[in-house]
């Protein structure tokens, strides 16, 4: 539109000194002043949009367009509407440049943290293997200790000896399913554990999340999740095994796919949804999972309960002098 002198136009033939040469040399050079000032404008704020701020730099653009065409308003010198949609036109697609960006970014963070996720779940595997295989030996020992001493005796010795050997072969048989199953949660990459967790002094009422952990002790996961990132710490309603755990998060997630919080980022598994919803949906599955209804969410309640008597008449104390009043063990 530059080229073709569409971008900006003056509504008035001028003259200088009589000449209307002059007064069109004039004119070009206001309106290449007037479309320099515009683009100036465009490219910084263009070169500022991200996948959160497209809104604001596109109004920003188009107050530019209406003060530059205000100061241009006493030489009749206008930027087209066109020019203007073609300016939020290539802004629209900075955009969606920026949001791929970030979608691939965020993408890559979730593949690391699963990756680690991983990790952690098979260093846990590895060392309940070799604790199990240290025990199995222990009990072994012992009991082959036992066995031998029993024959030769008698007596009191003999049935406490028998009672020693039956505790030992059911520990060892213990010990030996334990390292069966970290065996196997590490060859069955499927395997693993479904949650459902909420965080109300985070979120607020009926807001979930349903992640999956392959951890073999899933607790530790959940613990990890509330740790820095939130205020308080989550609460389990539910922890479901299964032989194929991804599967089983992503029919879950389907299923409630349009009352995500965030619409726009799949890997966050926030759900605006009710429990009882959550919990038909486990049954339609066809599992039979016992749910934790009503969160215990410890410190946000303990925590409402210090604000309370803050703003009560028993002012005069301090925040130390009320937990220590109604919630010692917090101060351990």
């Amino acid at each position: 539109m530059i080229a073709a002198e569409k971008a900006a136009i003056c509504k008035t033939n001028w003259t200088i000194d009589g000449s209307e040469a002059k007064g069109l040399a004039s004119t070009k050079r206001y309106i290449k002043l007037t479309l320099r000032a515009f683009n100036g404008e465009c490219e910084s704020l263009i070169a500022k949009v991200k996948w959160n701020n497209v809104n604001q730099m596109k109004e920003r653009i188009k107050k530019s367009f209406e003060t530059i065409n205000k100061i241009g308003e006493s030489q009749t010198v206008s930027i087209q509407p066109e020019y203007l949609h073609l300016k939020i036109k290539e802004l629209i697609l900075e955009y969606e440049f920026q949001l791929k960006k970030q979608k691939e970014k965020e993408e890559q963070r979730a593949a690391q943290e699963a990756l680690r996720e991983e990790e952690k779940a098979q260093r846990e595997y590895e060392q309940a293997q070799k604790e199990a295989e240290k025990e199995e030996t222990n009990y072994q020992k012992a009991l082959d200790k036992a066995r031998k001493e029993i024959e030769q005796s008698t007596g009191e010795k003999h049935e406490k000896l028998l009672a020693q050997i039956a505790k030992l072969e059911l520990e060892l048989q213990e010990a030996h399913e334990r390292k069966e199953r970290a065996l196997s949660m590490a060859q069955q990459t499927k395997r693993g554990y479904v949650y459902i967790i909420s965080n109300i002094g985070s979120f607020g009422e009926q807001v979930y999340k349903i992640g999956m952990t392959r951890r073999l002790e899933p607790e530790d996961r959940i613990k990890e999740l509330g740790d820095a990132s939130v205020p308080f710490q989550f609460d389990i309603h539910a922890m479901i095994f299964s032989e194929d755990a991804p599967n089983l998060e992503n029919e879950l997630h389907k299923a409630f796919a349009n009352k995500k919080v965030n619409m726009l980022n799949s890997k966050k598994e926030f759900f605006n949804v009710t429990l009882i919803e959550i919990e038909n949906k486990v049954k339609e599955i066809g599992l039979n999972t016992e749910f934790i209804r009503i969160p215990e969410a410890m410190e946000y309640r303990e925590t409402l309960a210090i604000l309370a008597r803050l703003n009560s008449a028993e002012q005069a104390k301090t925040i130390e002098q009320i937990i220590s009043e109604e919630f010692p063990s917090s101060l351990k």
